[in-house]
Formats: structure tokens, C-alpha cells, sequence
């Protein structure tokens, strides 16, 4: 917050000095003032180009990172959620087993199908619902990082899905034994913000399998393979 403040107040001295410039030479008569007026305005420019260049760049190494963070957590901690997720699908059909051989089309063509995501039926979500509760911590994780790196999108989402946690656990305190999902049907609001935070799973989930895909192969089909050994170990057990 100070960097920023100091930076304003180069800006506004560099203006300033120009206009000073210029109100002399407005009274003088002297051209050359007018050269020297134009010298504070130069160095803004280049000053504010680069600044922008280096803020790209910032961004740019953030989300590089940010990439590697988020194989870490779809591969550990999100790994359940996401099986379930995808074992409830009705549409788009997609096998994570089979997702490895996938091509970068077929990715894509997965990701678009999942703007009308449905469910197999109201029950084969609530397996999914509990694996979000249970992922808390990697939400309040998320949101620390989002903090961290100014990713503005991706904190707000964060505080969408723990709040929608925080009301899943109020209610199976109160009525352990009752299917959460049913009371979400009761109320269009509720159910609406139920559906959003399960398919917006899968959309995160299909954005980064394509994002791999095309700039990190490799951990693409490390992951994928993590979570068909996974698969076949749960159809096993």
C-alpha cells in the first residue's frame, strides 16, 4: 500500500512539475520551457510502461505457480471430490479413467459440454456435497493464496463454496441422518447455489485438465494417472 502511495506521488509531482513548467512559459514566453515541460511527461510514460511490463510479468510467474499449487491439491486433497463429482454425472459423460488419452480437443469439447452439466439424479450428488465439507481446509487454503497473489476471482469463489460448506454443516448437525440435497430442493435459492458450487467443480476441474494439457503435458498425464489408479483401487475394494 505505501509502494503504491509513493508511486502516486511521483506521478502527481512529475505532472506537476510539467504544469510548472508550462504556467512559466505561459507568462515568459520562453519556448524552451516548453521542451522541459514535455521532460516530466516522458519519463511518465516510460516509467508507466514499464511498470505495466513488470506487473505482467509478476502475473504472469504468479500463475505459474500457481499452476503447481493446484496439481498438488487436484492430485491430494481434491482427488475424492473430484471422482465423486465426476461419478455423478449424467451429462457430459467423461471417464477420468480414459481423460489420460484424451486430445486437447476432446478436453475442450469436455469443457463445453460442461456449461449444461446434470446430475444422474438429485441423491448421486449428495457423496459429492459431503467431499466438500470435508475439503474445507483446502478451500481456506485457496483463499489464503488468492490473497497472497491479488487473484481477486478466485478468492471470492473460495468464500462462495465455504459459505455454502458452513450452511451444509449446520444443517447435518441438526439432522444427521437426512440427505442435505433434499432440504436444498425445498428452497430454489438454495438449490440453485448447490448446483453451482458441484458444477463449477467440474468446470475448474476440465479448465485445468486443458491449461495442463497445453502447457505441461507431462503433469497432465501424471495426474490423470493418479487419479485412474485411484479409481481402480476404490472399483476393487
Amino acid at each position: 500500500m505505501k509502494k503504491k502511495v509513493k508511486h502516486v506521488e511521483f506521478y502527481v509531482g512529475l505532472i506537476a512539475a510539467s504544469a510548472v513548467f508550462l504556467v512559466v512559459e505561459h507568462l515568459t514566453h520562453w519556448e524552451f520551457l516548453l521542451h522541459l515541460a514535455a521532460i516530466p511527461l516522458e519519463i511518465l510514460a516510460a516509467v508507466f510502461i514499464v511498470e505495466r511490463f513488470l506487473e505482467r510479468r509478476e502475473n504472469k510467474e504468479k500463475r505459474r505457480q500457481l499452476l503447481y499449487i493446484k496439481s498438488y491439491m487436484f492430485r491430494s486433497e481434491m482427488r475424492n471430490l473430484f471422482i465423486a463429482n465426476f461419478a455423478a454425472l449424467k451429462h457430459p459423460a467423461v471417464d477420468l479413467r480414459k481423460l489420460r488419452s484424451a486430445t486437447l480437443e476432446e478436453l475442450k469439447a469436455y469443457r463445453r459440454q460442461a456449461d449444461s452439466v446434470e446430475y444422474v439424479s438429485p441423491e448421486a450428488m449428495e457423496p459429492v456435497i459431503k467431499e466438500y465439507v470435508k475439503a474445507e481446509p483446502v478451500w481456506h487454503a485457496f483463499k489464503e493464496r488468492a490473497i497472497t497473489y491479488n487473484f481477486g476471482p478466485i478468492f471470492h469463489d473460495m468464500i462462495y463454496i465455504l459459505h455454502f460448506a458452513c450452511d451444509v454443516k449446520i444443517f447435518k448437525e441438526k439432522f444427521p441422518h437426512r440427505l442435505f440435497i433434499h432440504e436444498a430442493a425445498k428452497s430454489e435459492n438454495l438449490m440453485r447455489r448447490t448446483h453451482k458450487v458441484l458444477t463449477d467443480g467440474i468446470k475448474a476441474f476440465l479448465d485445468y485438465a486443458v491449461e495442463l494439457k497445453e502447457k505441461e503435458p507431462e503433469m497432465f498425464d501424471e495426474m490423470m494417472a493418479d487419479y485412474a489408479l485411484s479409481i481402480r483401487i476404490r472399483d476393487a475394494a
